[in-house]
């Protein structure tokens, strides 16, 4: 009997319309907008792709949830369902609620980081990067050398690179690296898995010089289940099982659950340490609230502590990542580069494979990402040159789909919209850049095709 396809394990109760808008309405916004996606308005885009954050579908569980939210400014029962949710899976004894995953890493890092500092990660994304040398500390990106080559196929790319790690250590000091951070999927380096072997070697380098680990846990559901799949001894395990096993070996996490907690807003900071705890909820009253809703609603709270528990349903998850590696394959397929194995939430481009015309210098993950808006109406970033500047180790366009927000015939279109872009890729000029901010520039710089007078 031939194998059934996975199909949505949803039926859609609401819709919203989208609109197709023409050629020449995409060249005069995306003019308007300094050639930078972040800022064309999004009522404007047919297919929006640029982040899977806060972007899901809410169900219907989460929508009735949300009825209940408790709006007290302390004690709310609503944080109280929202931190044994949380603990359920994390394990972690303070939960503190943050608006969204940035806020987490700010409060974090103030805390425990100083100028001179170094903090490991198998690769710090933008806003962790930035929030960690926001204090004068020194953010150090070890991926396995497997994740600096997007065509090579390997299970768990998103792994750190333990030997570094431990060699990091020795040669700088236990003292001069406050904690060391893993990212799960490893989303800068593709959105390629951590396997639970290596969280088991990155720990047990940190207990060895008493340094704190922590989890960026904004894809966990995703990364239990890749493991599910790819590594040995976990494929009778449910993803619960194998998020709490992971979580295990951390002393704390940041969230943002606008990813993985299916919400459209919300993220949150744990940890084990009674003394780093105080203060972090310290921090959190000056900037984000009381330490029983942090800067959320209480229909937020109760919104996070279903999705938490939806993400990690397997029928789910099975489609998640199944939905995401239809779009990677079919480009695949036809020539299109683009960083192998397919990630969990996104497909990434590699843009430099793709338009080896074009010099890093100017920004060929630019170039893609606006021809694709060009082309299709298709919005989606670039990670790269433009994001991380001198950091880049590679080019890339990231194709970040929203969780059960789009349907197999948008898919279909994206994969449509490559392809033509792909076929007269020749044709694609450079970009230069016009003005840049300090921090964070991909947010807001403004640039020009070259050839094109500012």
């Amino acid at each position: 009997m031939s194998k059934r396809p996975i199909i949505e394990p949803f039926r859609i109760k609401s819709v919203e319309p989208i609109r197709a808008s023409t050629r020449e309405e995409r060249q005069k916004l995306i003019e308007t907008a300094g050639y930078n996606l972040f800022l064309v308005p999004s009522d404007a885009i047919l297919i929006d792709l640029l982040t899977d954050s806060g972007t899901s579908a809410m169900s219907t569980e989460q929508w009735a949830a949300m009825m209940r939210g408790d709006e007290s400014y302390a004690g709310s029962p609503s944080f109280a369902r929202f931190r044994n949710s949380v603990q359920s899976i994390f394990g972690f004894k303070h939960v503190i609620p943050t608006h969204q995953g940035r806020a987490a890493e700010r409060i974090l890092f103030s805390v425990m980081c100083k100028r001179g500092d170094i903090v490991p990660n198998n690769t710090h994304f933008d806003t962790t990067r930035a929030n960690c040398e926001f204090v004068g500390a020194q953010a150090v990106d070890l991926p396995v050398p497997e994740a600096k080559q997007p065509s090579l196929n390997h299970p768990f790319k998103g792994n750190m690179d333990t030997a570094r790690l431990a060699e990091l250590i020795e040669r700088e000091g236990a003292k001069r690296v406050p904690l060391v951070m893993l990212t799960v999927t490893n989303n800068s380096g593709g959105g390629q898995p951590v396997s639970m072997a290596n969280i088991r070697a990155v720990k047990g380098i940190c207990k060895k010089h008493g340094i704190p680990l922590y989890i960026d846990a904004c894809r966990f559901a995703e990364n239990a289940y890749f493991i599910k799949l790819r590594e040995p001894g976990y494929a009778r395990k449910t993803p619960r099982e194998i998020a709490q096993e992971l979580f295990s070996y951390g002393d704390g996490c940041t969230m943002s659950a606008k990813k993985d907690g299916l919400a459209n807003i919300g993220g949150f900071l744990c940890t084990n340490d009674d003394s780093i705890a105080q203060q972090e909820k310290d921090l959190l009253i000056l900037t984000e609230g009381f330490p029983t809703y942090g800067g959320l609603a209480g229909r937020d709270l109760e919104a996070i502590a279903v999705g938490l528990n939806e993400a990690l349903e397997e029928d789910y998850l099975q489609y998640r990542i199944a939905s995401t590696a239809f779009l990677g394959n079919h480009i695949s397929a036809e020539g299109v580069p683009i960083v192998q194995p397919p990630g969990g939430h996104a497909i990434y481009l590699d843009a430099r494979a793709f338009l080896p015309h074009i010099p890093t210098s100017q920004f060929p993950g630019v170039a893609l990402a606006n021809e694709l808006f060009l082309e299709g109406g298709i919005r989606s970033v670039e990670i790269g040159s433009l994001m991380f500047g001198e950091h880049a180790q590679m080019d890339l366009v990231r194709l970040a789909i929203p969780r059960r927000v789009y349907t197999q015939s948008h898919i279909e279109y994206v994969v449509e919209v490559i392809l033509d872009v792909w076929r007269r890729r020749d044709t694609i000029p450079g970009y230069d850049l016009v003005h840049q901010a300090a921090f964070l520039r991909h947010f807001t710089a403004r640039l020009k095709p070259r050839g094109i007078r500012a």
